[in-house]
Formats: C-alpha cells, sequence, structure tokens
C-alpha cells in the first residue's frame, strides 16, 4: 500500500462527517457497514470478524449508540445489553450524571502538561483511599487493566526485593507480557513462551497449594515477591471461591512476609454487590487493582491502590521508577472515575445489584427447573456464569439470545459458560424480559442438540 496523504485526508474528513451526522441515509449506513468490513479485513484482523459472525450469526452488525440499558446497530436494532463489556458499564451506557462532569472537564482541559501539578489526580487518590478497605492509600492511574496488573507486580518486587510470584490455574490478569504470564491458561501463554520467569501457579481455592508453593521456594533458596488472585475468577468462567479461602490467602501471605494481590478489575466498583469483592470477604490486601467500570463506562481509567508501608523510600526518591504512562491519571479521565464514585456512593449502587443479583439467580434457578441444559448457575451481584453441557451449546445460547436482541457472550477461558453481566442500573423489567428470552432460547437449544434430563445425566456417568 502506497502512501497517499490526500486519500487519507479525504478518509477522515468522511468519516468526521458521519460522527457529525444527528442522521444517516440508508446509503451512508450501508457505506459503513461496507467500510467497516473492509477495514477490519484489510487493516485491523479478520479473525474479529471470524468471532463476532460466531456469535451474531451476521457480521454485518455494526454498533453505533447506546443508552442507559441497551446499544443499537446502524439500522436501529435494539440489543439489551446482559455483557456490559464484560463489567465496564456499571453505571449504564453514558450515564448523563457522569457524563456531564466529562464534558464539563472537557471544556476547559482534557490532558496534562506533565509538569505542572494535576489536582484531579490527587483528589481522585484521596477519594479511593476514603472508599476503599482498611488502610489501602496510595494510589497509581494508568490506562488499561493489564498495565494496572504490570504495576501491581513492579511495585511488589520495587517494595520486598523478592523475586517468585505465586498465581492461580485459570486466573486471568491481562494480555501484556507480566499479565500473561500470571494468567491461568496455556491458551494464552503458549504463544510467548517461553514468559518471565519466577512464577508458579496454583489451584485456585486450594489455601494449602499456595502456601506449600511458598513454603518450598522458600526452602530451596528462592524469595516470593506476591500472590496475585482475583476474589472470584471472572474468564475462567465466574469460579467463586470457597469459605474462608481469602482469608486464609491473607494469614499465609502474612506468615511468608508475602505482598498479597487482589485483581478486582473486575470484580470492583460494585460489580459483586459490595463496593470492593475484598469487603464482602472481610480480607485487605496489600495491592489492588481496579479498572473496568472505574470509568463509569464514558472514560478508560485503571490503576492500583496499595498499603503505604509499600511505598518505600527508593519510590518516593525516584517516583518515576514504578511508571510514568502520558494519559495515566489525565483530568477528564480523573473527573470521570470521581463521578462514577459519587454516583455509585449516592445511589447505593453496590445495594442496589446486590438485590438485582438476587433476584436474577431466583429466577434462573426457576428456569434451571425446566431446563436440563442449564447444568450449573453460580455467581454473584451481577457477575453470573450459565454452563452448559458443551461449549458448542454454549455458543448456541449466545448465538439464540443475539436473535432476540441480547447481547451476552461465552468466557475465553471456559467457553462452556455464558457470563452474565449487564448493566447495575437495569431495571426488573428488563431483567424479567431477559429470563423470558432465555426460555425460549434454552429450549431452541435444547431441541437442536437433542438435550434431555436422561442426555445430561449420562454425560456426568
Amino acid at each position: 500500500m502506497k502512501t497517499d496523504k490526500k486519500k487519507a485526508l479525504q478518509e477522515a474528513q468522511k468519516v468526521l462527517d458521519f460522527i457529525l451526522k444527528e442522521e444517516l441515509t440508508d446509503q451512508e449506513k450501508d457505506q459503513i457497514v461496507k467500510d467497516a468490513i473492509q477495514n477490519f479485513n484489510e487493516n485491523v484482523n479478520p479473525g474479529w470478524l471470524a468471532y463476532r459472525k460466531s456469535v451474531s450469526t451476521d457480521a454485518a452488525f455494526v454498533e453505533w449508540e447506546d443508552s442507559v440499558e441497551t446499544f443499537k446497530d446502524l439500522y436501529g436494532n435494539e440489543f439489551i445489553d446482559c455483557l456490559g463489556g464484560f463489567g465496564i458499564y456499571t453505571c449504564g451506557h453514558r450515564n448523563p450524571e457522569i457524563l456531564k462532569y466529562v464534558q464539563a472537564q472537557l471544556n476547559r482541559y482534557a490532558l496534562h502538561s506533565q509538569e505542572l501539578v494535576d489536582p484531579l489526580r490527587g483528589y481522585l487518590a484521596n477519594i479511593l483511599a476514603m472508599a476503599t478497605p482498611g488502610d489501602l492509600q496510595y494510589a497509581f492511574f494508568c490506562n488499561g487493566g493489564a498495565e494496572a496488573v504490570e504495576m501491581a507486580l513492579k511495585l511488589a518486587r520495587l517494595a520486598s526485593g523478592k523475586n517468585y510470584y505465586i498465581s492461580t490455574v485459570n486466573g486471568f490478569h491481562g494480555k501484556s507480557l507480566g499479565a500473561v504470564t500470571m494468567g491461568g491458561k496455556g491458551t494464552y501463554r503458549k504463544p510467548y513462551l517461553p514468559m518471565i520467569q519466577g512464577v508458579q501457579h496454583v489451584e485456585f481455592g486450594d489455601a494449602d497449594a499456595a502456601e506449600k508453593a511458598i513454603k518450598n521456594l522458600i526452602a530451596v533458596g528462592e524469595t516470593v515477591a506476591a500472590m496475585i488472585v482475583e476474589p472470584i475468577q471472572g474468564e475462567a468462567g465466574i469460579i467463586l471461591p470457597p469459605d474462608g479461602y481469602l482469608k486464609r490467602l491473607r494469614e499465609i501471605c502474612d506468615k511468608y512476609d508475602v505482598i498479597l494481590i487482589f485483581d478486582e478489575i473486575q470484580t470492583g466498583m460494585g460489580r459483586t454487590g459490595t463496593m470492593w469483592a475484598a469487603e464482602y470477604y472481610d480480607v485487605v490486601p496489600d495491592i489492588m487493582t481496579f479498572g473496568k467500570a472505574f470509568g463509569g463506562g464514558v472514560m478508560p481509567i485503571t490503576g492500583i491502590i496499595a498499603r503505604p508501608h509499600l511505598w518505600t523510600e527508593d519510590i518516593k526518591e525516584n517516583p518515576w521508577v514504578l511508571g510514568s504512562p502520558t494519559f495515566g491519571g489525565n483530568p477528564v479521565c480523573c473527573a470521570a472515575a470521581i463521578a462514577t464514585i459519587k454516583y455509585m456512593l449516592e445511589n447505593d449502587l453496590p445495594a442496589q445489584i446486590d438485590e438485582k443479583g438476587k433476584y436474577m439467580m431466583g429466577k434462573l434457578y426457576e428456569l434451571q427447573k425446566k431446563h436440563p441444559i442449564l447444568v450449573d448457575i453460580r455467581g454473584k451481584g451481577l457477575l453470573i456464569g450459565l454452563e452448559y453441557p458443551t461449549a458448542e451449546m454454549g455458543w448456541g445460547v449466545s448465538k439464540g439470545l443475539f436473535k432476540r436482541g441480547v447481547m451476552t457472550g461465552g468466557t475465553l477461558v471456559n467457553s462452556k459458560v455464558n457470563r452474565i453481566e449487564p448493566p447495575g442500573i437495569i431495571s426488573y423489567e428488563t431483567i424479567d424480559t431477559i429470563i423470558e428470552r432465555l426460555d425460549e432460547t434454552l429450549t431452541e437449544v435444547e431441541e437442536e442438540f437433542n438435550v434431555t434430563w436422561e442426555s445430561v445425566a449420562a454425560s456426568k456417568e
């Protein structure tokens, strides 16, 4: 492809005209669909279209606008958002109570100079310290979830002077090199082998295995910097911890002087029915990562918050040693995060999510009594997993729901599980609509795959 700046200018103007238009003609809509397919095939990754089509049965669905609980394609087809951008939209789509502060800050100044003191970052860090458990105090803001995990891993080594990490099988912490090293799924790790050394994986939920791994490493002369764990495993298929597991990890880490990292990028900000999952399990980690919903579904902002003893003199003397992301903690994103925390606390959104999650789980348990294909339901708050006998059946349910105007999705580590992660502001009426459409879909997929109570029972033998 030759450089053609004149053509690039023309194409940019065409796209910006689309953005400015209140209404598009049918011809313009068709053009956008055609362009989207061509651009993804030639300039992004054609695999994305193949993946999207596996759920939608039509790769030509192009997302164009959203509002509160739903989003629409170019032609006005509306979909109930039951996936929530994998946890982004806890406060809903374009929440006006968040958007107005972002717009106001955007009209003042968007990014910071990198040299002067940017006050919103300080305000956000202070508010976050007030809204997190225990003595978590010092915050560092960045842009994506994997980047936040990288900062947590780096801080653990800087603060401890130690080397090894303990992670969990089937855990998911992002796809940058350090984060994917912590991940517990070979599918993600194999393309990058050999990975960062000094990582040992143990079974999630087995605290004795974690202690044995730490103890054995120390016995052979190694040092262990940190253990990283999701309070509830998300990508693994919404796997809840056994009773007492996280508290036991806290005790083990204290015993061996190991830093405990909670990855709350998905479970935090109200998703599981408390502001942080750590609060429900009554455990204060040494470092906590956050993200996804932290920007209110409007702006991308993630980060870490840590206990004060981890901010050592070396880090204070060289504040850039941990990291210095150009856009991390920028004013517009900080405005979004401050507005999000305010909205959640003012409306007690975590409590709403707890109540709605129990209501939805109750409805799902009723469906399970009549549908043998629904082999397991698990979750907390509005982080719910629906498990089926096979991955093919799981994808069949995703397709059937999409056909009925409900967007959900399989988990990437365990595709037998549909992830149900709607906006926290979802109405009870919409929950009832989702249940009705799921009921129809389950019947359809059971007929397609000849699923009966007897066939499911036989598959377990």
